[in-house]
Order: C-alpha cells, then structure tokens, then sequence
C-alpha cells in the first residue's frame, strides 16, 4: 500500500492537494479528491479501471495490491484542465514531448505519476511507471504496465462498450502478452486517424509486434 501521504514538496501539488486530509486508504482518498474537484465520471472511471487491473493482473500473475494502486491512481491528473497540463507539467520540471505539446490530454499519464508519487505517497517505482505509460504504453513494458494499459482500454471511460472489446478480451484469455500485443496492432492499425503518434506508442509498436508494423 502507498505510505502515509505527507505535504506535497511543490506548491502546485500542494493547491490540488487543497485541505482535503488523506488517509492512506486510496478506495476513500481518489473518490474525495476527484469529487473535491468535480470530477465524479473520473472518479468512477478509476474505481473500474482498479477493479479490471485486479482482473487482468490474476490471469498473469502479477500482484493484484499494485495493479489496484495504479488503476486507482492513473487517472488523478483529469483535475487539471487540457489547455493546462503541458504548462504545469513543466512547471513541475517533467519532460513534455512535441507531441503532446500538439495533444496535450497525453501529458496526464506522466502528471499523474507525478501525483501518485507526491500527493498520495506511492513510492513502488513499478506502479509509478504503469501510471508514466498508462495511455502510451511504452518500449520494454513490465507486466504491470501491459497489465494497466489493458485495464484501461477495457474499462474505457467513454459511454458504451468499447468497438475492441470482444476482441481485445479474446486476447487476454489467451495471455497478457497477447491481448497487449492486439492492442498495439488494434492502434497502429488506425495511426491515421490519431491526433499524434507518439514516441513512446511508436516504440512499444516495434518492439512487442515486430518490424511488420514499420
């Protein structure tokens, strides 16, 4: 479990921090401070995603206390508006790609890292990292982070059943590596219609599904 939060090191973290009092207990906290900020839809859309994450992470055997934490936590940045991420991420002294300077909502998945770790005390660096990759995946992934990133897609948060479901599901009951590979194929496939490629998905691209996908 996340150690018990302290006061955020830097004074943005802090503002979103507010004076909400922590507990520790992420199933209370991320709720609280989702709906602190009015972001009820996100909240239920983390208490899916950490329930799917347990899902996925039985059938690989990876542990089911970190895939929760992470599905928990990888959505927490959504408080911060599109047209701001990319500023505060810098502020924040992360590194922001050309690209998501052009699609700004992908810069969540590195701001909400930087959450877990600062706001709600995760110091597990394979849970932070699932989180850094969640939207992206990225080159050389772990299982936790082929685990989140299928959780996500999954348990997606726009209205109805994702179009992939039934074949992404498929997938998984024939292994992690599997349905994280189908997945990659299911993007790559449709390249043309996303905002940006960026480096990262291109990266997790070559090296999980082959130089067929060049």
């Amino acid at each position: 479990m996340p150690e018990r939060p302290i006061a955020p090191s830097h004074e943005i973290l802090a503002h979103l921090l507010g004076d909400l009092q922590l507990t520790g207990n992420l199933s209370q906290d991320v709720p609280a401070f989702l709906h602190q900020h009015h972001h009820p839809a996100t909240a239920l859309h983390c208490q899916q995603v950490a329930a799917m994450a347990r899902h996925v992470a039985t059938s690989a055997s990876v542990d089911l206390v970190q895939a929760e934490i992470a599905g928990w936590l990888h959505d927490v940045s959504a408080i911060i508006p599109p047209k701001e991420r990319v500023h505060i991420a810098r502020s924040l002294g992360l590194e922001v790609f050309a690209e998501e300077d052009r699609c700004p909502m992908i810069v969540h998945q590195k701001l909400s890292r930087l959450m877990a770790q600062e706001i709600f005390g995760v110091r597990n660096v394979l849970i932070l990292d699932a989180i850094g990759c969640h939207t992206t995946l990225r080159p050389k992934p772990t299982a936790l982070d082929k685990v989140l990133f299928v959780a996500d897609k999954l348990a997606w948060d726009q209205p109805g059943i994702p179009p992939y479901a039934h074949d992404l599901q498929a997938a998984l009951t024939q292994s992690l590596d599997q349905a994280t590979s189908f997945f990659l194929s299911y993007l790559w496939s449709r390249r043309d219609t996303l905002l940006v490629i960026h480096p990262w998905l291109q990266a997790a691209v070559y090296d999980l599904c082959g130089s067929d996908s060049k």
